[in-house]
């Protein structure tokens, strides 16, 4: 067909399927980007050395190949076994990319979510039908590799803050401990109680962040030295708010210790405040509305994927959907669907 037909053709869609008929075309012509990425996650996984995934051991020796199918095209690769625990294994073996069908479709599903648009639209855009339950397993394949990425320790002037979500069981059927809440709904007893989930938020200066979950109700010493710890030193100065858990903490750590009280009359001393971690935290609830509540279980998960977005200052480029997806892969991932569905806060 002549060129200068087709584009007549293609003015006279509409929105959507001038946005189907881009997607496909980038599709065909990166019908590579699966394999591409494949190799980076190779070079990454083994800079040194061919390391088992099971065992751990570097007496691996090549043992044939296994085909991934691509929209270029079947492609094979490399597989190997291990002498030491005789099992064989692939650059994907324990990643969310594990036994894939459609390794070609797992970039566009990066993409969408950098956009962070919700899995039933997100179905409607991928390149070929897929439906929205799948896409939700693997959107906690990559989150649970995602969370294991190391926070490096914590240089100068530390704000810390905790904010609080509501405890959710959302997707659980027959819940009998309470009446059941709809889109997120309202906690039963005014104030902070254990209908309620403490998130720590820790930043310093550089913008190197620690978010994780520390339990439910008010947050406890005992608990912010077992997330916090390893990350300050007696070089660090920390910046909080008056609650006296952060100062009981910063007195039995030898930390400075500059506290700022809720009420705001005095938010600045010098060049410390806790302005950057309350910033942070407004971001993240503004981000997780769109949600319309999450389920407690899988908080961390989120709180990963918002610490990356952030990090990346939410471009969706080509080298940070790259990135996400290879990150993703570092770290050994062994949930299936089954064991994603039936997790549980502990």
């Amino acid at each position: 067909m002549d060129l200068k037909k087709l584009i007549k053709l293609a003015k006279g869609l509409d929105s959507k399927d001038k946005q189907q008929l881009i997607l496909s075309l980038q599709s065909e012509t990166n019908g590579a980007a699966p394999i591409r990425v494949i190799d980076e996650i190779h070079e990454q996984k083994h800079k040194d050395g061919l390391v088992c995934p099971h065992c751990h051991s570097h007496t691996v020796v090549r043992f044939g190949k296994y085909t991934i199918t691509t929209r270029a095209g079947e492609v094979k690769r490399q597989r190997y076994r291990c002498k030491s625990c005789l099992q064989t294994f692939n650059d994907l073996t324990n990643t969310p990319l594990q036994r894939t069908r459609r390794p070609h479709l797992w970039v566009r599903f990066i993409e969408l979510m950098i956009e962070g648009i919700s899995l039933r639209k997100c179905a409607e855009l991928m390149y070929e039908e897929v439906t929205f339950v799948t896409l939700f397993y693997w959107r906690h394949k990559i989150l649970a590799a995602l969370k294991h990425v190391p926070t490096d320790a914590f240089h100068g002037i530390v704000e810390m803050d905790e904010t609080y979500f509501l405890y959710s069981e959302k997707g659980r059927r027959n819940i009998t401990e309470r009446k059941p809440r709809k889109r997120g709904g309202k906690a039963k007893h005014r104030g902070i109680s254990n209908d309620q989930i403490c998130v720590l938020v820790a930043r310093d200066r550089q913008k190197m962040t620690f978010s994780g979950v520390l339990g439910r109700g008010r947050i406890r010493t005992t608990k912010l030295d077992e997330a916090i710890g390893s990350h300050l030193s007696n070089s660090n100065v920390l910046c909080t708010d008056s609650w006296r858990a952060f100062s009981s903490y910063a007195n039995q750590k030898g930390l400075a210790h500059y506290r700022f009280k809720s009420d705001g009359k005095q938010r600045i001393k010098g060049v410390y405040h806790i302005q950057n971690v309350n910033s942070y935290h407004s971001r993240l609830k503004r981000w997780m509305d769109r949600f319309n509540g999450v389920a407690t279980k899988y908080l961390e998960h989120y709180l990963a994927w918002f610490r990356y977005l952030d990090s990346k200052e939410y471009e969706n480029t080509t080298s940070n959907k790259k990135n996400m997806l290879v990150s993703s892969c570092m770290f050994s991932v062994k949930d299936t669907n089954t064991r994603l569905r039936r997790m549980t806060y502990c």
